[in-house]
């Protein structure tokens, strides 16, 4: 089995374009080690892709990736925890200053709770992942006639803001935020219409970046 033809051809691309434009960032991330400011916490949907939506260069992001962009609460009962190493990481070793959990519209492990899908395979791996997000599924309430764009719109946005709850449950992340050395940030990311939005704490609502709402 030969690999993906499509890798070799972006790689091609990235080798005659932007690598020479970043040999030298390379070359001193390399030699100095990573220090992002940055830690975003998305999901592994492949058309939301943090480092593209944000236009970020090599090193300035610290990315985590999974199915519906969750934060398991803190649970040190041993097990093997993928988003929790990663944050542990992040904040004790990097010290990095805002975590943004990054949500978006169509996302299949949302749709996946809320129509209660059959397992895709007898491990329900996704199922127990997903359920997770049932506290947010409590605050919005039940669907009742609502259409269901609306109603997963509100339940991807409200999972967004439960993981920031999910996040301060951590010591290491309530203690820097208590003393103001870590922000937390819920944003949303609109996929077929590229919009950006950013929860605002005073409302509670998500306001589109660059709107006068949000800039206020």
């Amino acid at each position: 089995m030969t690999f993906p033809q499509r890798l070799i051809d972006g790689y091609n691309a990235f080798s005659a374009g932007r690598l020479p434009q970043e040999q030298d960032r390379y070359r001193v991330l390399a030699e100095h080690g990573q220090s992002p400011e940055i830690m975003v916490i998305g999901c592994c949907d492949s058309r939301v892709s943090p480092e593209v939506i944000f236009d970020a260069r090599p090193g300035e992001l610290f990315v985590v990736r999974n199915v519906g962009n969750l934060v398991p609460p803190y649970t040190p009962d041993g097990a093997q925890r993928a988003v929790s190493a990663a944050l542990e990481f992040a904040v004790q070793a990097l010290k990095v200053k805002h975590i943004v959990v990054l949500g978006h519209a169509q996302c299949g492990g949302i749709r996946a709770f809320a129509e209660e899908a059959a397992p895709l395979s007898p491990g329900d791996f996704i199922g127990r992942w997903m359920s997770l997000i049932a506290p947010a599924a409590k605050t919005v309430g039940p669907r009742d006639g609502m259409p269901l764009a609306d109603y997963l719109t509100k339940l991807e946005q409200a999972s967004v803001v439960q993981m920031l709850d999910n996040l301060m449950t951590f010591p290491c992340v309530s203690i820097l935020v208590e003393r103001h050395k870590l922000t937390l940030h819920a944003a949303y990311f609109g996929v077929a219409t590229g919009e950006l939005s950013v929860l605002d704490r005073t409302s509670g609502k998500f306001m589109r970046i660059g709107t006068a709402e949000h800039a206020g």
